[in-house]
C-alpha cells in the first residue's frame, strides 16, 4: 500500500542518522567498558604490593657510600649538583628478589658532565671497586628504554623496539614513572605507561634473583631522586 511505501521511504531516508547514533552509542559503551577494565587491572596490579621506602629514612637499604645517599623532600636522593660524582655509587636493598613487579617514580637532574642513573634488578653486590653486577634498567638522556648489563657483559643487551615513543613521554628533569616486571627469564619495563623493554635472557647461567639498587653514575654533577617504590612479588 501507499502507506507502507511511505514508511519504507522514511526508514531509508533516516537510516544514515540512525546508524550514526547507533555507532556513537557503541563507542560510548566501549569506552566505559575499557575504562572499567583499566581500573580493575590497575587494582589487580597493586594487590599484595609492599612499600620499599618509608619516605623518611633509608631503612631496608644499604650503601658503601653513606655520604652520597640521603632522604630529601620525601625522596631517596643520591649525588650532587655542586660537585662531580667521583665513582658509580649504589643504594641497595637488604633483601633479594626473584619474580616481581616494581613501580617507582624517578627524577634525574644535572648541570655538567655525564648525567646518568639506573635501576639495578636481580643484581649482586660486588667488591668495593665494582659496585654491582646485574641488569640495569637505564635512566638518562639517550639511555631511557635501554637495558645495560652492569659489571658482567658491560654492554647494552636490549633496547625498546619503540624508542621514539619512549623518548616522547620522558619528562626531562621531572618525575617519571617506571614499571619493571621480572618473571623467570623475562624482563619488561614501561616508562610513563609506554612499553619499553621486552627482554628474554638467552643464557642459562645468568642469576635470576638478586638485589634491587639505585645508581648514580660517575663523571657528572648529577642528582637522582626516587620515591613511591612499591613491589609485588610474583609466583
Amino acid at each position: 500500500s501507499k502507506g507502507n511505501q511511505r514508511h519504507i521511504r522514511l526508514m531509508i531516508l533516516h537510516f544514515p542518522k540512525m546508524l550514526t547514533r547507533s555507532c556513537a552509542l557503541l563507542v560510548v559503551l566501549w569506552a566505559c567498558i575499557a575504562a572499567n577494565t583499566a581500573v580493575i587491572s590497575a587494582g589487580d596490579d597493586l594487590k599484595g604490593s609492599v612499600s620499599l621506602f618509608s619516605g623518611t629514612d633509608l631503612s631496608g637499604w644499604h650503601s658503601r657510600d653513606a655520604g652520597i645517599w640521603r632522604v630529601e623532600e620525601g625522596a631517596i636522593t643520591g649525588g650532587s649538583l655542586s660537585g662531580y660524582v667521583k665513582r658509580n655509587s649504589y643504594l641497595v636493598t637488604n633483601e633479594q628478589y626473584q619474580n616481581f613487579d616494581l613501580t617507582l617514580k624517578i627524577k634525574l637532574t644535572g648541570t655538567e658532565g655525564f648525567i646518568n642513573s639506573g635501576i639495578q634488578v636481580r643484581s649482586q653486590d660486588a667488591d668495593e671497586h665494582e659496585g654491582m653486577v646485574g641488569y640495569q634498567v637505564d635512566v638518562g638522556d639517550g639511555w631511557w628504554g635501554k637495558l645495560y648489563d652492569e659489571g658482567r657483559r658491560d654492554a647494552v643487551i636490549s633496547l625498546s623496539a619503540e624508542m621514539p615513543a619512549v623518548q616522547a613521554v620522558v619528562k626531562p628533569n621531572g618525575w617519571n614513572l617506571y614499571r619493571i616486571r621480572c618473571e623467570n627469564g623475562h624482563l619488561q619495563s614501561w616508562i610513563n605507561g609506554v612499553a619499553a623493554l621486552d627482554y628474554r635472557e638467552p643464557l642459562p647461567n645468568i642469576p635470576q634473583t638478586g638485589h634491587i639498587g639505585i645508581q648514580i653514575h660517575s663523571g657528572g654533577k648529577a642528582l637522582v631522586q626516587v620515591k613511591d617504590i612499591h613491589l609485588t612479588k610474583l609466583q
